[in-house]
């Protein structure tokens, strides 16, 4: 089971100042870069931030509210971007379509991931399912984050790659570059 998380983390807009140099790039789904059909988000970020923070408040998720998403175009994705700190361990960043909707969204988390996973990076996957199904509870999210297999006894993270399918949706965790935790959201194909 999940627990909700209540230690504070820094604010949203410190974090981005201080973690400029970011944790890891944005690799984009080669197969479809200015995929256009996903309809499960088909909301633009500012929405997508009202969202994300409604269910941060609903379920007192602390230490996970959005400020200001930093947008940047992406010259690899032909498209706009958004990076958000929540703090030095944990980003999150989304790829938009060419409508400015939110098409895929990632987490990176960064430690030893020969340790349990923390409880911040969970809570964090349980806010974004929240986010992109507004029909979810909370145990909906604990449920696809079981689904994944993350939340098994013996699962070693080192090696781990795990995904579930709902409502179109594709969720997935795997460890990027032997170090960085790794949750997306993208439509599934």
């Amino acid at each position: 089971m999940l627990t909700l998380s209540s230690h504070s983390a820094q604010s949203g807009t410190d974090a981005t100042e201080e973690h400029e140099s970011g944790v890891a790039t944005v690799e984009a789904n080669q197969d479809h870069p200015n995929q256009t059909d996903f309809r499960e988000f088909q909301m633009k970020t500012e929405e997508f931030k009202k969202k994300f923070n409604g269910a941060v408040g609903k379920y007192r998720l602390n230490g996970l509210g959005i400020t200001v998403l930093k947008m940047k175009e992406s010259p690899e994705l032909g498209t706009t971007i958004f990076d958000y700190a929540f703090n030095d361990h944990l980003r999150m960043v989304g790829v938009l379509d060419l409508d400015q909707r939110v098409q895929e969204v990632r987490l990176y988390g960064t430690g030893d991931v020969s340790e349990p996973t923390g409880g911040i990076l969970l809570t964090a996957m349980a806010a974004l399912i929240l986010t992109t199904n507004s029909d979810y509870t909370y145990n909906d999210a604990q449920d696809i984050i079981q689904d994944i297999g993350i939340l098994d006894r013996d699962v070693s993270q080192i090696d781990f790659d795990g995904a579930t399918v709902r409502n179109g949706c594709e969720y997935r965790f795997f460890i990027y570059d032997n170090d960085i935790s790794t949750f997306e959201i993208k439509a599934a194909h």
